[in-house]
């Protein structure tokens, strides 16, 4: 069950990873429209900077996920790496029990804002729900939940292969 657990979870993993690049693609792609039809045709363009807000936002959000999972997050461990061993087991747990508690938060009072602003719409683009617009918050605080429980459960997950995947291109290109 456990192997099964973290295969859905290495393709949760590459879904955020997905998600997160293709929002910061289309950031790249949109914002240079922005500028040309202001600079360049003289009238600019609405959508394009409140649309990179709210893909920034999922970003920022879907891609806390994977990076957790990855150990690539920021970290300040110049406390932590002058504990003894044991201290380090205790804050280990401490660290993971912190972090379930703020991913919870996240996921619980997000879908709460979610809900209390779905029926207001945003002024810059009236189709757009202020709660769409919000929804990364909850969804990712959930996603990072979810690899928080992981590590809990499973340990640390930072070795597997869908993690490190640029040691092993490194390698497969050195042959």
């Amino acid at each position: 069950m456990k192997s099964a657990l973290l295969r859905v979870n290495d393709m949760i993993y590459t879904l955020c990873i997905w998600v997160a690049g293709l929002s910061i693609l289309t950031i790249s792609l949109i914002i240079p429209w922005g500028i040309f039809t202001r600079y360049v045709l003289g009238t600019g363009s609405s959508w394009p900077e409140p649309i990179a807000v709210l893909l920034m936002s999922v970003f920022t959000f879907i891609g806390a996920a994977p990076s957790y999972r990855a150990g690539a997050h920021m970290a300040v461990a110049m406390f932590t790496d002058r504990l003894p061993p044991m201290l380090k087991r205790y804050d280990a747990i401490l660290v993971n029990l912190l972090m379930a508690a703020v991913t919870l938060f996240m996921t619980i009072w997000g879908i709460k804002l979610c809900m209390a602003t779905w029926y207001q719409y945003t002024s810059e683009l009236s189709w757009l729900r202020v709660g769409v617009a919000y929804s990364p918050i909850p969804i990712g605080g959930a996603l990072t939940l979810w690899f928080v429980l992981e590590k809990i459960w499973c340990g640390e997950q930072c070795h597997r292969r869908v993690v490190q995947y640029d040691v092993v291109e490194q390698a497969e290109g050195a042959a």
